[in-house]
């Protein structure tokens, strides 16, 4: 008889593990991968932690957020028409002190940007609020503008990361992308779009159990590195419940990249949220939910700003 989970993920939020269709649970992923890192993949099994292995005692969590304000379209003097959008986005980092179970924001910023493809378009001051021009690439197409604020958020994120130093662990939600030079970084991948591995290899995935990994791989994509598969405690039960993929630079030598993953088992675990709490548990990790709801707070109110840029772009009309 089939079995059948509910996804502890609130629904609104998608799926934990993006897939469907024809390609089966997800879409295969057409990335050179290599299996034999750290075992051959013939002797891929689940992998505990270290007996003796503890977290450090000092974790650093980055994260951002993002927010459409409103969208705009210029009327240029020759006749012609710019979509544009005007965004907010945040990012923080947030000092876990394990040894004292404290939590504890360090720093954070906001950023506004006007994004658009409009030759003449300035800086738009809303109220007591400024959204300086971003200048986008090619035709500017309405649908493809928000894809231009996360190059801005991915950059204060950077900016914000520098408060980590030393042997301090830093991890990174989301992909490391263009984040990779940063020292002693793991990227927190907690939806999964892609299958990477082979059918044989991603059954060792599905058979983690609270707390263990699989080996370590290199993906051969445009910002690939070391990554491997690690499962949460408080997970439904499915097979793809409570898996995150983590991942750091591929600038790392084997030993280096293995000897994170061990540290990811020992520390990511004791983060994982709880589904009565978090509609993204166990994935979305207790330090990193606080700091969303603090960034979000720091955008200020969606409604006030939407109708300081109305009245702003009305003041240019006139």
């Amino acid at each position: 008889m089939t079995r059948m989970f509910v996804d502890a993920w609130d629904p609104s939020y998608g799926s934990s593990f993006e897939g469907g269709g024809e390609d089966g649970p997800a879409s295969a992923s057409t990335a050179q991968v290599d299996t034999d890192v750290e075992v051959p993949a013939a002797e891929w099994a689940p992998i505990d932690v270290p007996r003796g292995l503890n977290p450090p005692d000092v974790v650093f969590l980055v994260d951002g957020v993002r927010r459409n304000d409103a969208g705009l379209w210029t009327a240029e003097e020759d006749g012609t028409s710019y979509a544009g959008l005007a965004a907010s986005f945040a990012a923080g980092v947030v000092r876990c002190d394990l040894g004292r179970g404290a939590a504890e924001l360090v720093d954070a910023k906001v950023g506004r940007g006007l994004f658009t493809a409009s030759p003449t378009a300035g800086d738009l001051q809303a109220g007591s609020v400024r959204y300086d021009v971003h200048r986008v690439s090619g035709t500017g197409e309405a649908s493809k503008l928000p894809a231009a604020v996360q190059p801005q958020l991915t950059a204060l994120e950077i900016e914000i990361s520098t408060m980590a130093r030393g042997d301090d662990l830093l991890v990174v939600d989301g992909p490391l992308r263009n984040r990779r030079q940063l020292p002693r970084t793991i990227g927190y991948v907690k939806t999964q779009q892609k299958q990477y591995l082979p059918a044989a290899l991603t059954a060792v995935v599905t058979a983690l159990k609270p707390g263990q990994r699989t080996p370590v791989f290199h993906l051969g994509t445009v910002w690939g590195g070391w990554s491997w598969y690690l499962r949460l405690p408080g997970g439904s039960g499915a097979p793809w419940s409570g898996i995150v993929r983590v991942e750091c630079s591929p600038d790392l030598t084997p030993e280096q990249a293995i000897e994170l993953a061990e540290l990811s088992g020992a520390t990511l675990p004791r983060f994982a949220s709880s589904a009565y709490k978090d509609p993204r548990a166990p994935q979305n990790l207790v330090p990193i939910a606080g700091l969303e709801r603090r960034l979000r707070g720091m955008l200020g109110d969606a409604r006030v700003l939407h109708r300081a840029l109305t009245l702003a772009t009305a003041r240019n009309r006139a």
